[in-house]
């Protein structure tokens, strides 16, 4: 039978290493061969608006729009000229017309708010609790990205404390509520090591679907990673709680180590255990406004 091919398989992508050390994940494209750390650069352009922000400077309708994470710089300008877009009661039409934080700018009945918008991705280490603040004082993701920005960013949905891997923060609301509903079908890619090695009858049994006390759960793919029947690569769209975790400690098994080494396309190149950096534009753009995201 088909599947039964699978159990012997290798990944379903490529395996890549990360910078962090015995760490997988997947990938098409070659390991980087760049020794150099990865450090949250910002960009000149962002550095631009960030003090334009603090300085209350003017800065183009096209921009104060995009940094309101309504959408891009380009069709920003679809929107001005189309006369969509109205500021302090008037609509502008008018290309590089310059608005600031005083003015009162409007997409339809919605008030923009001139905050940029930021969408950080951090790679997990074990041990951080993802929460904005924990009441025992335990160490939360936000201790790793304090320096993101003086925005107040926020995790979308939320790693186990001694789960490692991509998360991502950001302070936009529609963007954060897209990805986290179910209708979106994110998919989401993780390792996990188990504590004993699976059987074939388990491994086919995952890929048919469980049964567990939440209703019928169905994995995308299963494989096992380099040959060790310990360590399996798992390609899942289900957001439910400890989800992973649960289907195999259904069948018996406990899982050491769980990292998530691809969420809704991003993946952890060149970013090591406890770093992140900034989504760039096309990024961003590809999770805010393609239909399907994978």
């Amino acid at each position: 039978m088909e599947r039964k091919k699978k159990y012997s398989k290798s990944p379903p992508r490529a395996v890549d290493k990360d910078s962090s050390k015995n760490d997988l994940s997947y990938s098409r494209k070659k390991p980087s061969r760049s020794n150099k750390p990865s450090s949250p650069r910002k960009e000149d352009s962002e550095i631009e608006k960030e003090e334009q922000l603090k300085s209350n400077t003017p800065i183009r309708l096209n921009r104060y729009i995009a940094n309101a994470g309504v959408c891009s710089r380009r069709d920003a300008d679809k929107l001005i000229e189309a006369g969509e877009i109205t500021v302090n009661g008037k609509i502008v039409t008018e290309m590089g017309y310059k608005a600031s934080s005083a003015d009162v700018v409007k997409h339809g009945n919605k008030i923009l708010n001139r905050e940029k918008i930021i969408y950080v991705l951090l790679n997990k280490p074990k041990d951080f609790i993802t929460t904005m603040d924990d009441p025992q004082g335990r160490r939360t993701v936000m201790e790793l990205v304090k320096k993101a920005g003086e925005e107040r960013i926020y995790p979308v949905g939320r790693l186990d404390r001694n789960t490692t891997g991509l998360l991502l923060l950001t302070n936009d609301g529609d963007l954060a509520k897209k990805l986290s509903h179910p209708s979106s079908n994110i998919k989401k890619l993780y390792q996990a090591e188990l504590d004993k090695p699976i059987t074939e009858n388990h491994f086919h049994d995952i890929l048919e679907g469980l049964t567990l006390e939440d209703g019928l759960i169905k994995v995308d793919d299963l494989a096992i990673v380099g040959g060790n029947k310990q360590v399996l690569g798992i390609d899942i769209h289900v957001g439910k709680n400890r989800i992973v975790r649960r289907i195999f400690e259904h069948l018996g098994y406990e899982v050491i180590k769980l990292d998530r080494v691809m969420y809704a396309g991003l993946t952890k190149k060149d970013l090591g255990r406890g770093k992140w950096r900034y989504l760039s534009e096309k990024e961003v753009n590809r999770l805010k406004y393609k239909k399907k995201i994978t």
